[in-house]
């Protein structure tokens, strides 16, 4: 996890010498809907849900010009997994930290209100998972390929603090899949998945603006 972030602050240094533009902190807090999803292994199947609940975060954004920025990302969500098998009535539960590590671009629309930016984006990087069962029996940690798209709006106090509203999907691709041990004591499985996750969520914050002296 510690290398995940290093590699982070790296790229964020990378872009802040390459941009003479404004520089953003967008800060994130909301809500994510519940997931289900599918996984399977020799023995039969299991039907789970990520359950919905809150998510917060933060990003450094480099504005290419007022069009256009490109945003550095991390995303976090910890919640609960219950799993059933074979769509029985007995459940295990699983304590699930979910974080997410995206870079993307911003593409902001121009208004009359100069106050005002809607926005899109889409985004690339990584899930990082660690799931653990409820008991502390088994506990197990992957990366995955996440990939996700937003829009939304900003709404600007004045030049350097606004208000962010936004929706997002996040997606995962296949991602609980080998190498999850699931368990009960001393036995347990690798599962795969049959299905990419896909959270969908409403997020608020703050943008907080370092305009350049070069512009």
């Amino acid at each position: 996890m510690k290398s995940k972030l290093f590699f982070l602050f790296l790229l964020f240094a990378v872009v802040q010498n390459s941009f003479a533009q404004d520089i953003r902190v967008n800060t994130y807090a909301g809500y994510v809907f519940d997931e289900s999803f599918d996984l399977s292994d020799a023995s039969g199947y299991y039907n789970g849900t990520i359950n919905g609940g809150f998510q917060w975060g933060a990003g450094f954004e480099f504005m290419a010009n007022k069009q256009y920025g490109i945003e550095l990302s991390y995303l976090r969500q910890d919640t609960k997994a219950p799993v059933r098998k074979n769509g029985s009535s007995s459940i295990n539960d699983y304590n699930l930290g979910i974080n997410y590590i995206l870079a993307g671009s911003n593409r902001y629309i121009k208004t009359a209100n100069k106050n005002i930016e809607p926005y899109a984006g889409g985004q690339l990087g990584m899930a990082i998972y660690s799931i653990e069962k409820a008991d502390g029996s088994s506990k197990s940690n992957k990366t995955k390929f996440a990939w996700g798209i937003k829009t939304g709006v900003n709404i600007h106090a004045s030049e350097r603090i606004g208000i962010k509203l936004q929706a997002q999907l996040l997606s995962t691709v296949q991602g609980l899949d080998g190498g999850f041990y699931l368990g009960t004591g001393g036995s347990g499985t690798s599962l795969s998945a049959r299905s990419s996750i896909m959270q969908f969520g409403f997020t608020g914050g703050l943008v907080f603006a370092m305009p350049s002296h070069h512009n």
